[in-house]
């Protein structure tokens, strides 16, 4: 890790920031501030079905709110579409990326068909892993459907992603070490959706090299995709941070905060009175 780390915050304008979110902020913030380091601010809203503007807006109040400072302007992920673009382009190009065109009910139809086999269906991080369905078309059935107009998503290749890197992967967790990845329990992720242009894996790992970041500060329930993120920056050549998974707040019910929970909001708190200090002891941090 850079004596002088930069990390980062970056919410999702999906909802309101609560205890979680600050906790996680506060972290990052530190961690650089204490350093010498760079803090920065981005919006993943990448998701343009849930993602609302004034969202946005009361993200960079709350945490201005909280005392929170960051270093240059807040880079928002919806502008950069083309970037992305062109990231799936370089993959594409070295045959790494595929079109899929199934719908949700015909991947849990064969899924459901793999499942009644003796061996059963193989699990991922992100749930049943997809059976490959589109990867066995022929090149000239791929552009016919394309040209069709059909829509698809487009997936990595495991298999050809892994053999295009050298060796095992690993990296650094903070106060770990160095760990094992193992990428392939994702099966072939999709990186580019049929409503979305790229997804949160791709538009995250980019924006990382692109930033500079050094050391991303992150829950535990994201430990998993480093994996993934890992073999995305072997392929594209990208710098690897080193990452610092946090334990997540829970609530009185012991699950997690989270927004669709109707997790209390900063705003909320505030609200009621509570100041920046007390909202930062809440946030354990």
């Amino acid at each position: 890790m850079a004596a002088r780390p930069t990390t980062r915050f970056a919410p999702s304008p999906t909802g309101y920031l609560h205890l979680g979110h600050a906790h996680s902020a506060l972290l990052a913030w530190r961690a650089a501030r204490e350093a010498g380091g760079r803090f920065l601010l981005r919006i993943e809203d990448i998701d343009r079905t849930r993602c609302r503007p004034e969202f946005t807006g009361a993200i960079a109040e709350d945490l201005a709110w909280l005392g929170l400072d960051w270093d240059g302007p807040v880079r928002v992920q919806s502008a950069h579409f083309r970037e992305y673009g062109a990231a799936l382009d370089s993959l594409a190009s070295r045959g790494l990326l595929y079109p899929c065109f199934c719908t949700r009910a015909e991947i849990a139809r064969e899924v459901a068909a793999i499942g009644a086999a003796p061996h059963g269906p193989a699990h991922g991080p992100e749930g049943l892993l997809y059976p490959g369905t589109c990867r066995r078309l022929l090149p000239a059935e791929r552009a016919a459907r394309i040209a069709a107009g059909q829509p698809y998503a487009l997936r990595l290749d495991m298999r050809a992603a892994l053999a295009a890197v050298d060796g095992p992967l690993t990296y650094e967790e903070v106060g770990e070490g160095r760990l094992r990845c193992d990428p392939a329990r994702f099966g072939d992720a999709v990186l580019a959706r049929k409503d979305t242009p790229a997804s949160y894996h791709l538009c995250v790992t980019h924006d990382d090299a692109l930033q500079g970041v050094t050391l991303v500060t992150r829950g535990e329930d994201l430990r998993a995709a480093t994996d993934l993120h890992r073999l995305l920056q072997a392929l594209m050549n990208w710098p690897e941070p080193a990452y610092r998974h946090h334990p997540l707040l829970l609530g009185p019910d012991g699950r997690r905060l989270a927004k669709r929970d109707g997790a209390r909001s900063l705003r909320e708190l505030r609200a009621e009175g509570l100041d920046p200090s007390a909202v930062r002891a809440m946030a354990g941090v």
